[in-house]
């Protein structure tokens, strides 16, 4: 018994001398990665003027002077959050800000418009903002509408056809003057309809060819590029550049064969100055990878085992001059995760579900600046757009390096 008994404990501790080994093993090599490290900004952006609130911040863009540009849904706002706006006034707070909202480097509000006017059709339920190298804003949409009156008699085909208020997207100026309109409400055809978008969720412009790149979207299940002075429609594809296909592919599953098609939303695009361009196919938990073309090279999961609402809701690139990481806003995981862009191999995340600075509640969109900052906004009951100030490359702690609070120096 007593031999029995000392061979156990010599067993017992040399598996606790290998799992020691194993453990530091492990942290000597998660060392040798690197990734680029972030501290949240806590005061960043200034608080709002005339008691403004902003809801379910669904756009997110950095201009040529790093301005920061956002919009939010104002109908998203319970009624308690717009009290100053009602009739009798309820009282001093608050009130809805424009959809629209651009913020300096200061994080001071510099402008603010946007809603209905004349001659264009503002989206029921606007999505995605972008703008490009010419200062042009781009506005998206993914609301469905009720159809009009004037059209009941056909509602039936239009139903069965898919068509939803939000086939458009919308051109302006920084200062919210309308330019143009590419696609009309209750129009679209599916995903190869060329004159029509439907829902599409973000917007991008080359500088280079002053092509439109478009996620579209919550209804299509394609990539489509127009001329950005022209609205002339250049090319489309879907999933592994195939031509699209709308059939309903079904509930995602995790373990079955990666879907030869997007399932919607396709949900966000990034170029980067090489000419690669990377599309979230959110609830497909991926991102894949083409040339300009549409033109297939590659895709890899993330978390790839999520449900519902999907991980990859969007993708931003770093600012260093050969754009060495991918940037991927994880909505459903609330955190923010970092890849390697030319093997797309996994380094890290950040941030973590709550609601405190530096955590997340639905982040949607992400985008950085020229000195490296990423910026997020957040959907839902999140409500916010948050500044992650870019701390330099370091070493990799962790796979999940938790919510990134500044450090006291």
């Amino acid at each position: 018994m007593k031999r029995t008994y000392l061979i156990g404990a010599a067993l017992a501790a040399v598996l606790a001398i290998g799992s020691v080994v194993v453990e530091r093993k492990a942290v000597v090599e998660a060392a040798t990665v690197q990734a680029p490290r972030f501290e949240v900004d806590p005061f960043w952006p200034k608080p709002l003027p005339n008691h403004w609130v902003i809801g379910a911040t669904i756009g997110l863009g950095v201009d040529a002077r790093d301005n920061v540009w956002i919009i939010h849904r104002q109908g998203s706002l319970e009624a308690k959050e717009q009290y100053a706006t009602m009739n009798p006034k309820n009282a001093e707070c608050c009130a809805a800000a424009p959809p629209v909202l651009a913020f300096n480097a200061a994080g001071d509000v510099i402008q603010s418009w946007g809603g209905k006017g004349e001659g264009f059709d503002w989206p029921s339920s606007n999505h995605g903002i972008d703008v490009d190298h010419k200062g042009n804003v781009w506005i998206g949409g993914n609301g469905r509408g009720s159809v009009p009156a004037a059209l009941a008699h056909d509602e039936s085909k239009m139903a069965a056809a898919g068509a939803v208020h939000d086939s458009f997207i919308l051109k302006f100026t920084q200062s919210g003057k309308f330019l143009m309109q590419m696609g009309k409400p209750f129009q679209s055809k599916g995903s190869n309809d060329l004159a029509n978008l439907r829902l599409p969720a973000k917007t991008l412009v080359d500088p280079k060819t002053n092509e439109l790149y478009v996620a579209d979207g919550y209804g299509n299940r394609r990539v489509i590029v127009f001329d950005a002075d022209t609205g002339k429609y250049k090319r489309h594809w879907g999933a592994y550049g195939n031509k699209p296909d709308d059939t309903d592919l079904g509930p995602y599953k995790p373990n079955d064969p990666p879907a030869k098609q997007f399932r919607t939303p396709v949900h966000g695009v990034a170029l980067a100055k090489d000419g690669i361009l990377y599309v979230c196919d959110r609830t497909n938990n991926r991102i894949q990878a083409f040339k300009t073309d549409g033109t297939y090279l590659k895709e890899t999961f993330i978390q790839k085992e999520t449900l519902g609402d999907g991980a990859t809701f969007d993708v931003a690139l770093s600012k260093d001059p050969g754009e060495k990481y991918i940037y991927v806003a994880d909505g459903s995981n609330m955190k923010v995760h970092i890849l390697l862009r030319d093997t797309l191999e996994y380094l890290t995340s950040f941030g973590g579900g709550g609601r405190q600075p530096g955590m997340f509640y639905a982040v949607h969109s992400i985008a950085t600046d020229s000195k490296g900052n990423i910026y997020t906004t957040e959907t839902y009951r999140g409500q916010r757009v948050q500044k992650f100030v870019f701390k330099g490359v370091a070493p990799v702690a962790k796979r999940d390096g938790g919510v990134p609070w500044p450090v006291k120096r």
